[in-house]
């Protein structure tokens, strides 16, 4: 079984995106008019474009797999409220945000403890804040702390200025520290590298996720003896429960070669993969084209990998929420995501229509895997079989 997020791609606003500021956003549709001459020939042909017609995406007259929309019940619009949501566990209200910076008291202790001063403390894109005090940091070796409009501690530090695995440290003890009231679903490590007027961020981010707050389909799995291996940021988001081998990837093209190798050996259990550039690289920092060439290349590696699924294997695509990158802000965006299955027995052109809350994914999971179904969700896999 492979499930494979495409972090922050959406298919227009939930009826309470107005909520959270999100009234109109429409990640897909904006992305593929903004795409120039594009195409996505393998998910149009199951069916992405009869989920969402937009330009260069037909509806296909004989859509191959199934097909749904699904919808995020509970609150918030980031990586770990989505992916929760997908194994089952539905947060209430979302995490807290800092839009004004964290207590100082709460600063003043983290610093305390990793012997290091911090600067910043504001709301801010990554890049821009680096470039901003990246070399003040450099001459006093106080670590950059920031947020954005996500439920997120971010500390930025240059590799030659602070070790890696001090990094590492630091953000474990924000993350201790992060409870309670101030619980933030991640607390994320930054580091960066370079000279001033020139850093970049580099490939070894890490994420320190709040433990999921019940128990997800990843732990029935787990205690049942099955198999869960993890690509990219997913076992960060899971804060490693439920997990039986994580490889991290530093980027789609990395994620997508890890998945076209898995798909050619033979096993059992759930491959559960996120590729975050679309997010990353290209809703965060307003590039619809970018975004869409993303989205080819993906398409390309999804037909590969769909080519060599087995009798009994199954492919899921799917995303965690919106990252409209033709909005004015940089934030994620609340929205519906697709949701396309393929394999040698899913029933051709199954519209499964809107499902009500991303653990209908779970749920069908745990029927799958014959293993106990979370408390919220409906499996849908009697409407795949063939």
């Amino acid at each position: 079984m492979f499930l494979i997020v495409l972090d922050g791609v959406g298919m227009g606003a939930l009826p309470d995106a107005d909520r959270y500021g999100d009234a109109g956003a429409n990640t897909l549709l904006h992305v593929a008019e903004r795409a120039g001459r594009w195409s996505l020939p393998v998910m149009a042909a199951h069916g992405l474009g009869n989920l969402l017609p937009m330009p260069g995406v037909p509806p296909s007259l004989a859509p191959r797999g199934a097909r749904a929309r699904l919808a995020e019940r509970g609150a918030g619009k980031d990586s770990t409220t989505g992916h929760w949501e997908m194994m089952g566990v539905t947060l209430d209200r979302p995490f807290p945000t800092y839009p004004d910076g964290f207590p100082r008291e709460l600063l003043d202790r983290w610093s305390q403890r990793v012997q290091r001063g911090w600067i910043g403390n504001v709301a801010a894109s990554g890049t821009e804040i680096i470039a901003r005090l990246g070399e003040r940091h450099q001459k006093t070796g106080d670590f950059i702390v920031y947020t954005s409009a996500d439920s997120v501690f971010q500390v930025a530090a240059h590799e030659r200025t602070v070790p890696i695995e001090q990094l590492y440290s630091a953000c474990r003890a924000a993350r201790e520290l992060l409870a309670g009231p101030h619980a933030v679903g991640r607390v994320i490590a930054r580091p960066f590298e370079g000279e001033p007027g020139a850093y970049r961020r580099t490939a070894r981010r890490r994420d320190f996720s709040l433990a999921p707050i019940a128990p997800t389909v990843l732990d029935r799995l787990a205690e049942a003896g099955r198999r869960v291996v993890t690509v990219g940021k997913v076992d960060d988001l899971f804060a490693g429960r439920g997990i039986t081998d994580a490889i991290h990837t530093t980027s789609n093209e990395e994620g997508q070669t890890v998945l076209l190798d898995l798909a050619k050996r033979s096993g059992e259990g759930l491959v559960f993969a996120n590729l975050v550039d679309f997010d990353t690289q290209y809703g965060h920092r307003n590039d619809p084209v970018g975004f869409a060439r993303a989205l080819e290349g993906f398409d390309a590696v999804f037909g590969q990998l769909v080519s060599r699924l087995r009798s009994d294997e199954l492919a899921w695509v799917t995303a965690d929420h919106g990252n409209d990158p033709t909005t004015p802000g940089t934030d994620h965006t609340r929205e519906y995501v697709p949701l396309l299955v393929a394999g040698p027995r899913v029933r051709e052109g199954v519209d499964m229509g809107t499902r009500a809350t991303f653990a209908d994914l779970g749920a069908t999971l745990a029927e799958v895997f014959s293993v106990p179904a979370p408390r919220t969700g409906t499996s849908f896999l009697a409407e795949l079989r063939a």
